[in-house]
C-alpha cells in the first residue's frame, strides 16, 4: 500500500509533464490487429483501382477514396473488449462519419453559413462526447469528416459519397467480426479472470515495494470486470446465461477483495496457498485449465487476515465450481427506464460544468479555424480544420500534450508521406505504402498519440493525394497548415483559459470524500449487497481522482506542479477506504460491533472534509476518537485532514484566494 510519502515523491520528482510528453515505451504488437489493418484500409482503394485499370481520376477512384475513408473510421473504431461494445464504437464512428460527410458540403466555400455551421457542429460533438466513450469517438468523427468533406471534391454526388463510405465501413466491420470470431479468449472471461490474477499478484506483494501498484492493478482490474459484465449485462438481451454466471463470479469475489486488502493493511505476508489459488480461480474463469476438484481447506487459527482470505477463496471455489451457485450469487440488475436514462445524459453533457466549458472551448477553436480556411492564403485550409478536430478531441485529456504530440508527429508524418508521393510512382506501390503505414496503426495507438500521428497522416496524405493531386510545394504547405492548427488549440484552446493555470482537481477530490462517507455508512449499517456498491463506488471515484490526477501531472508547470501536491491526499484517502475494510473485516470475525455514534461522528468529519475542499478552507484541527475497529479508521481521516490543511494555504495562493 505504501505510504504517502513515497507517491508524493514520485509526483513531484521533474518533468513529469515532459516524461508523459516524449513516452514511447514500446508495447506489445497488437498482430491480429496489424493484419486487420493492413488488409481492411487499402483494400477499397486496391478495388478501385482494379477496376479502373490505375490510378485514373474519375468515378471509380472516387469512389475507393470514399469507401477507403470509410474503413479507415471503421478500423479505428473498436478496442479490445465484448463483441458488443467494438460493434457499438464502430456504429458511432460510422453514423457520425457519415453526417459529417454530408455537412462538409455546406462548410465549403466562404460567408457566415459555414462559419456558423462549423459552430454549432463543434459545439453538439463537444456535449455528446460526454455521454459516453462511443459517443465521443462518433464525435470525433463527426468533426474529422465534417473538415475533409469540406475540401474533398469528386465527381461523385453527395449521396453516392456517404454510400460508398457506408460501405467501406462494412468492410472493415465484417473482418472485426471475422478477428473476434477467431480471437483466442472471451474478452467478459478474461476480464473477470484478471480479476483474480491482480488479487494473487496482491497478495504475492505484501511487505514490498509492489504492493501500492498491485494494489491499484487490482482497483483497475474490478472497474474493467464491472464495466463489462455487469453493466453490458443490464443493456443487453444475448448471451445472458453465460453473463449472469460471470456476475456471479464477480459478485463473489467481494470478500475475497475484502480479505486481500485487509492483509495489505495489516502487512501480514499471504499464504503461498492462497496465492496459487487465486490464480488457479484465473485460469479456470478464463478457461484455460479446470479448477482443481479440492478446495483449499478451512482455518480455524492464525492470522484473522489469512483467515479473511481462505474465506474468501472457498466462496469463489464454490461458485466457480458450481454452475447452480454462480447462478445464485448472480444479482440481477434492475435496468433504468428511460426517464433515469434521459436525466443521466443530460447530467453528463448540459448538466455538467466540465461538458460545457468544453464545449465552449472546442466551438471557440473550430470557428477560428474556419474563419483561417477561409482568409488565409493557404493551399488545402481544410488541412486547419482537421488538425484542430484531432488535437481538441472530444474529451478531456491534456490539450497541451496533445498539441504537442499531434503537431511533432503530424509534422514527422507529412514528411514521410510527402517524401513517398515524391519517389513512388502512381500505381500499386501507393497501395502498398498505404497497407504497410495501415499496420503501423494499432500498434502506434498504444504507445502514444504523437506516434500515432506519425502512421495516420501518411495514410491521410496517400489517400488524398489521389483524389487532388498536387505537387511537392504542397510538402511546405501540409507543414504550415499543422502548425497553424496546433497554434489555435494551444492559444484558443489552452492559453486563454483561466483553468488552465490551476490544478481544478476540487470536484473529483470531491466526489471522493463523498463516496467514501456512502461506504462507511454502508459498512456498519447496511447489508452485503448494500456494502458491495458502496466499495465499489468508493474505489470508482478514487480511480477517477487519481485519472484526472494524471491528466493534469501531464501538463507544463505550474498546473504540474501544483496537482503533485494532491499525490499525499489521493493516497491518505485510498488508505482510509482501505482502513474501513479492514474494519469490516475484523468484525466478521468476532471483534465488536462499532458504536453507531462513533460512526456518526466518523461520517460527519468525511463530510466536513468534503466541504473544507469544496470551500478551499483550513479543516479544524482537533483530532477524532474512536475505539476498536474504528480506530485505524479515525487515524486514516484525521491525516487526511491534516493533509488537506496542509495543501489548503498553498491553493489559496494558487488560485488567488
Amino acid at each position: 500500500m505504501g505510504g504517502s510519502g513515497t507517491v508524493a515523491d514520485r509526483g513531484v520528482r521533474a518533468p513529469t509533464w515532459l516524461e508523459e510528453l516524449v513516452r514511447t515505451t514500446p508495447p506489445p504488437v497488437p498482430w491480429r490487429d496489424v493484419v486487420r489493418f493492413a488488409v481492411a484500409i487499402p483494400a477499397p482503394l486496391a478495388l478501385a483501382v482494379a477496376v479502373e485499370g490505375g490510378i485514373e481520376a474519375g468515378a471509380a477512384l472516387g469512389a475507393g477514396v470514399f469507401a477507403t475513408t470509410g474503413a479507415l473510421a471503421a478500423s479505428l473504431a473498436p478496442q479490445p473488449g465484448p463483441l458488443r461494445e467494438r460493434l457499438r464504437r464502430t456504429a458511432a464512428a460510422i453514423g457520425f462519419g457519415g453526417v459529417g460527410l454530408v455537412i462538409g458540403q455546406f462548410v465549403a466555400g466562404g460567408g457566415w453559413l459555414p462559419v456558423v455551421a462549423v459552430a454549432v457542429v463543434a459545439a453538439v460533438a463537444a456535449l455528446i462526447s460526454a455521454v459516453n466513450s462511443a459517443m465521443s469517438l462518433g464525435s470525433l468523427q463527426l468533426l474529422v469528416y465534417t473538415a475533409l468533406a469540406s475540401g474533398l471534391s469528386t465527381p461523385l454526388s453527395a449521396v453516392a459519397e456517404v454510400a460508398f463510405f457506408v460501405a467501406g465501413a462494412a468492410w472493415a466491420t465484417l473482418l472485426t467480426l471475422v478477428q473476434y470470431r477467431t480471437e483466442p479468449s472471451d474478452p467478459d472471461r478474461a476480464a473477470v479472470a484478471a480479476v483474480f490474477s491482480r488479487i494473487g499478484e496482491l497478495l504475492a506483494a505484501i511487505g514490498t515495494p509492489d504492493t501500492e501498484e498491485a494494489r491499484r492493478g487490482l482497483t483497475t482490474a474490478l472497474n474493467g470486470a464491472y464495466d463489462r459484465v455487469i453493466r453490458s449485462r443490464g443493456r443487453t438481451s444475448g448471451r445472458s446465461r453465460e453473463l449472469a454466471e460471470l456476475a456471479g463470479v464477480l459478485n463473489s469475489a467481494a470478500a475475497l477483495v475484502e480479505g486481500a486488502v485487509a492483509a495489505v493493511r495489516a502487512g501480514v505476508p499471504a499464504d503461498p496457498h492462497d496465492i496459487t489459488a487465486a490464480h488457479a480461480l484465473a485460469a479456470a474463469v478464463n478457461g484455460s485449465r479446470e479448477l482443481p476438484a479440492q478446495r483449499p481447506d478451512a482455518l480455524e487459527g492464525g492470522e484473522s487476515t489469512h483467515r479473511a482470505v481462505r474465506h474468501g477463496l472457498r466462496l469463489v471455489w464454490n461458485v466457480v465450481g458450481d454452475p447452480e451457485e454462480r447462478a445464485i450469487a448472480a444479482v440481477p440488475q434492475q435496468r433504468p427506464d428511460w426517464r433515469m436514462r434521459l436525466r443521466d445524459v443530460v447530467d453528463r453533457t448540459l448538466g455538467s460544468r466540465d461538458s460545457r466549458a468544453f464545449a465552449v472551448r472546442l466551438t471557440l477553436c473550430m470557428t477560428v479555424a474556419e474563419i483561417a480556411r477561409q482568409y488565409l492564403p493557404i493551399e488545402r485550409p481544410y488541412w486547419v480544420l482537421l488538425t484542430v478536430a484531432i488535437v481538441l478531441k472530444p474529451d478531456f485529456g491534456s490539450v497541451f500534450t496533445r498539441a504537442v504530440q499531434r503537431g511533432a508527429g503530424t509534422l514527422l508524418g507529412v514528411l514521410i508521406g510527402s517524401l513517398l508521393l515524391a519517389v513512388l510512382p502512381r500505381n500499386a506501390w501507393v497501395l502498398v505504402a498505404m497497407a504497410l503505414a495501415a499496420g503501423l496503426l494499432p500498434w502506434a495507438r498504444n504507445a502514444n498519440f504523437g506516434l500515432f500521428s506519425v502512421f495516420q497522416t501518411p495514410v491521410i496524405i496517400l489517400l488524398l493525394d489521389l483524389a487532388l493531386p498536387g505537387g511537392p510545394e504542397l510538402v511546405g504547405a501540409r507543414l504550415l497548415d499543422t502548425l497553424i492548427g496546433c497554434g489555435i488549440v494551444l492559444l484558443f484552446g489552452y492559453l486563454l483559459w483561466p483553468q488552465t493555470w490551476r490544478a481544478p482537481l476540487d470536484e473529483a477530490l470531491r466526489d471522493a470524500a463523498l463516496a467514501l462517507d456512502g461506504f462507511v455508512d454502508a459498512a456498519f449499517t447496511g447489508g452485503p449487497a448494500d456494502r458491495r456498491r458502496a466499495r465499489r463506488k468508493s474505489y470508482r471515484a478514487l480511480t477517477e481522482l487519481h485519472t484526472q490526477l494524471q491528466r493534469r501531472l501531464a501538463e507544463p508547470p505550474p498546473v504540474s506542479t501544483r496537482a503533485a501536491a494532491f499525490w499525499p491526499v489521493i493516497v491518505q484517502l485510498e488508505r482510509t477506504s482501505d482502513a474501513v475494510t479492514e474494519a469490516v473485516i475484523a468484525t466478521r470475525h468476532g471483534e465488536p460491533a462499532p458504536d453507531l455514534a462513533q460512526v456518526a461522528v466518523l461520517r460527519r468529519a468525511i463530510r466536513e472534509l468534503e466541504d473544507d475542499i469544496r470551500a478551499h478552507r483550513l479543516p479544524d484541527d482537533a483530532e477524532i476518537h474512536a475505539d476498536g475497529v474504528l480506530a485505524p479508521v479515525a487515524r486514516e481521516v484525521d491525516a487526511a485532514r491534516r493533509l488537506v490543511r496542509d495543501a489548503a494555504p498553498g491553493r489559496a495562493r494558487a488560485d488567488g484566494g
